[in-house]
């Protein structure tokens, strides 16, 4: 996989609630760049939206990464969040159907993970969490 694009990555901190919105709207730029269909925008949009105000609330705050990747005749967004809050101390449980903090969009992370092709996620208790979304063109 080949980060691509004629825009580069995005770098955006987050600190406040805005800069939730300001990570929304540049996946949703990168998407259409892209051509991911409508749906699959709301989809990356949604599960991008969940993990920013995570890492906000949980973490908070830190800093997403949106680009444009390639593999192969594939093109995709990439977003990836960080941050060096507490980390996740049941990741079992946080990654369980159904469960949320109570804050969000209530999807939690294994909401955003059924809405993207690829998840991967790095934590550790008293090192903070990075997780990684992607989602491809069809």
């Amino acid at each position: 996989m080949t980060t691509a694009g004629s825009a580069g990555p995005e770098e955006l901190r987050i600190a406040a609630d805005e800069d939730v919105v300001r990570v929304r709207q540049a996946v949703r730029n990168c998407a259409q760049r892209v051509r991911l269909s409508l749906v699959d925008q709301t989809k990356v949009v949604t599960a991008a939206s969940e993990l920013a105000r995570n890492t906000l609330i949980h973490g908070g705050g830190g800093l997403a990464r949106v680009e444009e990747v390639v593999d192969g005749r594939r093109r995709g967004v990439r977003a990836s969040f960080h941050d060096e809050g507490p980390g996740i101390p049941d990741l079992t449980l946080a990654l369980a159907d159904g469960w949320s903090s109570g804050s969000g969009l209530g999807l939690g992370l294994s909401g955003s993970r059924r809405l993207v092709d690829v998840f991967e996620l790095d934590t550790e208790p008293g090192g903070g969490t990075t997780v990684t979304v992607v989602k491809w063109t069809r």
